[in-house]
């Protein structure tokens, strides 16, 4: 049986929809994976840019919005939220039986510089 993985950020723009199409590339059929936001966003086109440098196309992906999954009633094996320090406290606890942990990841979104500066910063987040 699949492990069920649910990623959780802001905006699910970058980090999370990152941390899923990456899980599912290395993890395979071992791994149901999502990722949702508390407040969805557009995809942000750095995490994209990053992701195809890695050799993963998020392009089509869309982002989803981690309430509409608790409503639906959906259960995962893992929540992680993704999100930085500064907000953490606005990631979303999940209801249910599920391991819940923090991997605090710098937001791509608030990167400053040029773009080749920002897609190096969001590679090596």
């Amino acid at each position: 049986m699949s492990t069920k993985v649910l990623f959780v950020c802001i905006h699910n723009s970058a980090r999370s929809q990152m941390a899923e199409a990456l899980l599912k590339k290395i993890g395979g059929k071992d791994f149901l994976v999502e990722s949702a936001g508390i407040e969805p966003g557009k995809l942000n086109p750095i995490a994209v840019a990053a992701m195809a440098e890695m050799g993963v196309d998020i392009s089509k992906n869309q982002t989803k919005k981690a309430a509409d999954m608790v409503r639906q009633g959906r259960v995962f094996d893992y929540v992680i939220t993704v999100c930085d320090e500064t907000n953490a406290e606005r990631c979303p606890v999940f209801p249910g039986q599920a391991k819940r942990l923090h991997w605090g990841f710098e937001d791509p979104s608030a990167l400053k510089g040029t773009v080749a500066e920002r897609l190096a910063r969001t590679i090596a987040i």
